[in-house]
């Protein structure tokens, strides 16, 4: 595509878009097009009938090109952008060791400017939602909120609602309080969807866990809790409670349809019917499982139970079609070599968890993740007429194994066209990158951040001089 065809797909109005494919929830539809009005799908069908229909309007036709839902990230803390390379190397339960002190670390321009850097990555990547787990830097969430809408993303935006250490005092009426004030603040924002957030079960009362659930619901919102995401968190819950995370949960009635529940890589079998039963929706986070070192969640046994996940990078990197990848081949490994399961999912299942699936886990599936009409126009134009996607023999495999940021020709959210060719339209990126490496370097100064594993010039510098005094 040309220089015209971008200045075109940047305009307003209604139009009439030809790629060379369409992915549908049913699968790739060859020579069909889409219309695009109001920041919906105005829409969808094969392109010589859309074309008859529709003679008034403009039409830009992207040969070789795939039009498919963008990517919602199911899970992310946006303002931990800053210190993603932190997590290198570390054990378990790093938030105590480094996102909590860095994120109180963060005032309201390093906060935005931390968020709008992962919203940055996030389109670059091809993700049009993402998922906001809340965040415990001092501002107001509302910064949040401001940088993902001025970066051009679909954000679900949690308001943390821990109260635990004031079991025995008055709080729990405030917290409710801003609980709802939250949900009604967003109310109408084409962008921006509120949602409350738990950090884990422990970090809230049980009337609180109770009220946020009910709250959530009838809003038709979701409530993020990390649920059995550690060995050490599911050993604390049972100590404290004679019952697992999960199941605590169910006990003081939090689970549902209403709850999003982060990782669950720690699951019996009971806990699995305990989801499937009440359909509470999980997010599945791979690379988080390899970088962080919790389990694997058993992502194809809640597939083929009906229980309803998408996918969450957990603010790893925002990248994806290298998600969709980790998802699949973290199933092969946990449990597909096992069993001799060649196929863990197949490509579908990971898409259609990256999509669709992913937008009815963050309360959305009636708004994004779908190319149809009235839909939001959330998608993205891949090229496919790269080497790795050229000879194409089953599409939804090659964009699971083979696909990646780099073949993402542009990015839409709500019909506005906001990353071409990496680079976003309406802003300025690279002013941000460079505003963001000078505020990120003091708030990682002034946070009390303890790491475990030395960097890796200082490993290698470490395990030299062992080898100089072995060799003496």
């Amino acid at each position: 595509m040309n220089q015209s065809d971008r200045d075109f797909l940047a305009g307003s109005g209604p139009r009439l878009l030809v790629p060379g494919a369409v992915l549908l929830p049913e699968g790739p539809a060859d020579g069909w097009a889409v219309t695009i009005d109001d920041g919906r799908f105005e829409a969808v069908g094969p392109a010589e009938e859309l074309e008859r229909a529709h003679p008034q309007l403009p039409a830009v036709r992207l040969p070789g090109h795939l039009l498919m839902p963008g990517f919602v990230d199911a899970h992310h803390h946006l303002t931990q952008s800053f210190g993603s390379a932190l997590a290198f190397g570390e054990p378990s339960e790093i938030f105590r060791r480094v996102w909590v002190p860095l994120e109180g670390a963060l005032d309201e321009e390093s906060a935005y400017t931390a968020a709008k850097l992962a919203a940055l990555e996030a389109l670059r990547g091809g993700f049009t939602t993402v998922t906001d787990a809340g965040t415990r830097a001092g501002v107001d969430v509302d910064v949040v909120a401001s940088a993902a809408r001025d970066a051009g993303i679909r954000c679900v935006l949690g308001l943390v609602c821990n109260d635990a250490d004031h079991e025995d005092a008055t709080d729990h009426p405030a917290v409710v309080e801003q609980a709802e004030k939250h949900l009604a603040r967003y109310d109408g924002e084409p962008l921006i969807h509120p949602s409350l957030a738990v950090s884990i079960p422990e970090a809230a009362t049980e009337r609180t866990l109770r009220s946020t659930a009910r709250l959530a619901a009838e809003a038709g919102a979701v409530v993020q809790i990390h649920v059995n995401e550690h060995l050490a968190g599911v050993e604390r819950s049972l100590i404290r409670h004679g019952l697992r995370p999960l199941e605590h949960l169910h006990s003081v009635g939090a689970l549902g349809p209403q709850l999003l529940a982060a990782h669950a890589t720690m699951l019996t079998p009971r806990e699995l019917t305990l989801l499937a039963d009440t359909g509470t929706a999980v997010s599945y986070n791979p690379v988080a499982s390899a970088w962080k070192g919790n389990a694997v969640a058993p992502a194809t046994s809640m597939a083929e139970r009906g229980i309803r996940f998408g996918l969450g990078t957990d603010g790893t990197r925002g990248d994806g079609f290298r998600l969709t990848e980790a998802a699949e081949f973290a199933q092969r490994l946990a449990y597909g070599l096992a069993t001799g399961d060649s196929s863990c999912g197949a490509g579908w299942t990971w898409l259609e968890r990256a999509n669709r699936g992913g937008a009815d886990a963050v309360g959305l599936g009636t708004r994004t993740g779908t190319v149809a009409q009235g839909m939001a126009a959330d998608f993205l134009l891949v090229d496919v007429d790269t080497p790795e996607l050229a000879l194409s023999w089953d599409l939804p495999w090659e964009l699971v194994r083979r696909g990646n940021r780099d073949q993402i020709t542009a990015v839409f959210v709500a019909g506005r066209l906001r990353m071409w060719h990496g680079r976003p339209t309406e802003w300025d990126g690279p002013a941000l990158v460079g505003r963001a490496v000078e505020l990120a370097r003091a708030a990682v100064a002034r946070a009390n951040v303890t790491r475990v594993h030395p960097t890796s010039t200082a490993s290698r510098a470490l395990i030299r001089s062992q080898d100089r005094s072995t060799a003496q």
